[in-house]
């Protein structure tokens, strides 16, 4: 009887086992699995999020950085056949009584020929490699010459905003290259300071929060305002002194606003208008007081002790004679690069903030330092930078950029 209970005291204890064993088993699995609803929700307090952060890449990591501290101006009113069907300012007329328009592509308004060809100013393929030949020279912000939204220059009266067009492009592309863009304020027909009001209200809003568009260091764009004179002082006060009801002082469309000097009149435009400071433009040694380099330190002396910005302008050269052939007086030879070494070099003897170079593709005027090449047509032979290479004035201007 007792071999029987213990027989059965032992089944029992292994059928008690085995449904342990076989329950906990069960159990085990049933925790490890996750129900279907809930296989794509991971557990948020496990994961850490990293937002991805896009970097456009440097198009020319291999070439040194640009200095803020060098402007170019620059020329966006340029087109051709293939791009914009008409030929834009490269049949610049010439400026006499009833003059004449050259007729492209051999013949143009310029006594230089550019390297790139008779471009246009919205081929992307045109701004990048302008880009990249500025990174070359070390050139860091680019001034663009800019007639408002709804006017054009005098050889483009029939294409409306032509320049504001542009902008876009050069700020995306300049964006890419590390390059800053600023704005030349040119005298369309009608500018008046109230007007100028609007214009700075109106690229604020549209261009003011783009990285490529060109801040001083106390966050406030830069203008250079072409043939400011023209302008009263009292007028130009009405928008640039702090108490004036329509100032544009300490709001959101603030500027540094650089009046050009042409002579001694301009000290007091700059005072009295309520300008920020002058720049000299002119790259005709002479031509004007300001363009004189010989009273570059009187010019200087007199900003810093009146607490204004003084920028000079520094060019290789100037030969308008094709469309201004009244003009010679004022040319200037380059001597192969001799003048353009003058120049820079009595700007960096005024220990200068920032230096301006006028130009980097004023064709018309032949100030440009853009690589031009030799070309000979029926009745013409364009002028070239030779013995010196096309190149040359890039790597000369970054030669300057390193010493300045």
């Amino acid at each position: 009887m007792r071999a029987f209970q213990s027989r059965k005291i032992r089944s029992l204890v292994l059928i008690t086992l085995l449904a342990f064993v076989v329950s906990s088993t069960a159990i085990l699995y049933m925790m490890t699995q996750v129900p279907d609803h809930q296989t794509e929700q991971p557990n948020l307090e496990q994961v850490e999020i990293k937002p991805t952060i896009a970097v456009d890449p440097d198009p020319v990591p291999h070439l040194p950085l640009p200095s803020y501290k060098i402007i170019t101006f620059y020329y966006s009113w340029y087109g051709n056949i293939e791009v914009n069907q008409e030929w834009r300012h490269w049949n610049h007329q010439i400026l006499v009584d009833n003059g004449s328009y050259y007729q492209p592509p051999d013949q143009i308004g310029a006594n230089f020929y550019p390297m790139l060809g008779l471009y246009s100013s919205v081929d992307p393929k045109i701004v990048a490699e302008h880009m990249k030949q500025m990174r070359e020279a070390r050139i860091g912000v680019i001034c663009v010459s800019w007639w408002g939204q709804r006017e054009g220059d005098s050889q483009l009266m029939h294409v409306k905003g032509y320049s504001d067009s542009t902008i876009e492009l050069l700020l995306n592309t300049a964006k890419l290259y590390k390059i800053k863009i600023c704005l030349h304020h040119e005298p369309y027909k009608g500018r008046t300071a109230s007007s100028v009001r609007e214009d700075l209200k109106y690229i604020a809003e549209k261009y003011g929060s783009h990285p490529a568009y060109y801040k001083m260091e106390d966050g406030r764009p830069l203008f250079f305002v072409y043939d400011s004179y023209l302008t009263p002082a009292s007028d130009w006060a009405t928008i640039l002194k702090p108490d004036s009801s329509n100032t544009i002082r300490n709001t959101p469309i603030d500027a540094a606003m650089i009046g050009l000097y042409v002579d001694s009149n301009a000290e007091s435009l700059v005072l009295n208008g309520g300008f920020d400071g002058s720049y000299t433009y002119f790259a005709s040694n002479g031509f004007t007081q300001g363009s004189t380099t010989s009273n570059w330190k009187r010019i200087s002396e007199w900003s810093h002790k009146h607490g204004k910005i003084f920028i000079p302008s520094v060019g290789p050269g100037y030969d308008d004679t094709r469309i201004r052939p009244w003009n010679a007086q004022n040319k200037k030879d380059r001597r192969q690069g001799q003048y353009y070494d003058q120049m820079f070099g009595a700007a960096i003897d005024q220990h200068a903030d920032v230096i301006s170079i006028t130009s980097w593709n004023e064709w018309h005027e032949g100030t440009q330092i853009e690589p031009a090449v030799p070309k000979s047509v029926t009745g013409y032979t364009y002028i070239d930078y030779s013995p010196l290479s096309p190149n040359y004035y890039i790597e000369r201007t970054k030669y300057w950029v390193d010493k300045f």
